[in-house]
């Protein structure tokens, strides 16, 4: 994960997660509405499992 990502991920973490899929950016689309820090932490744990893959 680059740094640009990683600071896409702490401004919005839906933007983050976009090329993920709809289902992703769904799920942290509402963790970012539900409270902005569950959004960050799921938008960093998602690029960060997909650059390990």
């Amino acid at each position: 994960m680059g740094c640009m990502r990683a600071l896409i991920c702490i401004i919005f973490p839906p933007l983050a997660v976009i090329d993920r899929g709809c289902g992703t950016f769904v799920i942290v689309l509402a963790l970012t509405l539900a409270g902005w820090v569950p959004g960050v932490i799921a938008a960093l744990i998602l690029n960060y499992m997909a650059v390990k893959d």
